[in-house]
């Protein structure tokens, strides 16, 4: 069964950090991964993505803050977070993009997002 599997949320303070893993299991992650997020309330977002061969893209709230990474042996996208405040309380998601690349991954369709991994930022 080809899946993505969501790890490493939790409870952490504002101003903590979390590692976010991304598994595949049954494939190999050669397209373009993203990790989008779903705040209470609110409309799910694609917050960074990672190509093929590494190239990375943010949006604006968590650019400077959080760093998408892969490791291809591992087959395991990851999403380091730092510095972390309450609006990016959120279940998080990852997900294969259609392509090699990270071009329109934030229009990213699913019927089916799987059950992510919530970040809650709370003192």
């Amino acid at each position: 069964q080809l899946q993505l599997v969501e790890s490493g949320g939790g409870l952490v303070q504002p101003g903590g950090s979390l590692r976010l893993s991304c598994a595949a299991s049954g494939f190999t992650l050669n397209n373009a991964i993203g990790w989008f997020r779903q705040a209470p309330g609110k409309e799910r977002e694609g917050i960074s993505c990672i190509s093929s061969n590494g190239g990375t893209n943010y949006a604006d709230s968590v650019k400077g803050r959080f760093t998408i990474s892969r490791v291809n042996a591992k087959n395991t996208v990851y999403l380091q977070m730092n510095n972390l405040n309450a609006e990016d309380t959120a279940i998080y998601y990852c997900a294969i993009i259609p392509r090699r690349t990270c071009s329109a991954y934030t229009s990213l369709q699913r019927d089916d997002w799987g059950q992510g991994t919530q970040v809650t930022v709370s003192s």
